[in-house]
């Protein structure tokens, strides 16, 4: 098995990279604190998952320019109202052409209404749960969205987190590709076993630098790949990972 780098040599290879320490970590971004989090209510959830939902396998730019239909559809995502809606009215509704017509997505917002709020109901409020909820056993947390909730699975569930600034890392091409490269994992990614493996390797590089999941996430995505800042003479090597830079970790997001 190849050793893992520590994080300072992650680090500084992403330095390079990008051009600098500043250049990288104007890419860095930030998560919320649990008192910001706090802030959300339950339909500010419930429109980030569904957006996710719609986004996913889906060009997001299309979303994008639809979602004040979705927002005029959906009652602005009131979790109270979806819950009410009859299955002939939800039905009327994912034919709307103001959305993006696709009834198996459309059925996910009344599920994942309902999910959080029963989980609001146990937790004091979904965001309570969310904003508390250990950085260290992150891969927990997908694991109740994909559980409890509709098409929550994969990597939807961390990019609606990501969005909403809990902090989370994502598994993007680039950082399964290190991780693979160095053999933290050798099976299927979502796997019970790989993300154990993945988190408790997250944790220890968190111990190692300080920074938190997203940023670690996103240094070890730019330092490898092909997310380069168009620089010449780079040093320092990187294992070959044959996968083009993703949107979310290697920087542009």
């Amino acid at each position: 098995m190849a050793q893992v780098e520590k994080f300072p040599s992650i680090y500084q290879r992403a330095v390079e990279r990008k051009g600098g320490e500043a250049q990288l970590q104007a890419m860095l971004g930030h998560s919320l604190t649990s008192a910001e989090l706090l802030q959300y209510n339950d339909a500010d959830w419930l429109e980030a998952f569904t957006k996710k939902v719609f986004q996913s396998g889906f060009v997001w730019r299309v979303v994008e320019n639809k979602w004040p239909g979705f927002r005029e559809v959906f009652f602005d995502f009131a979790v109270e109202k979806m819950l009410m809606l009859p299955d002939e009215m939800l039905a009327q509704k994912a034919q709307d052409p103001r959305i993006i017509r696709n009834g198996s997505k459309v059925l996910t917002i009344r599920h994942n209404a309902l999910m959080i709020h029963e989980l609001a109901q146990q937790h004091g409020s979904f965001a309570a749960m969310v904003a508390h909820w250990p950085s260290e056993n992150i891969i927990g947390l997908w694991e109740l969205l994909k559980k409890r909730g509709a098409r929550l699975g994969g990597n939807t569930g961390a990019y609606a987190l990501r969005a909403m600034g809990k902090d989370t890392f994502l598994l993007s091409q680039d950082v399964e590709a290190y991780l693979r490269a160095y053999q933290v994992i050798d099976g299927g990614l979502t796997s019970k076993s790989s993300l154990a493996k993945i988190q408790a390797q997250f944790n220890l590089w968190q111990q190692q630098s300080g920074f938190n999941l997203q940023q670690i996430s996103r240094i070890v995505a730019m330092s490898v790949g092909d997310n380069y800042a168009g620089l010449t003479g780079v040093t320092g090597s990187a294992p070959s990972t044959g996968t083009a830079s993703s949107p979310d970790d290697s920087g542009a997001a």
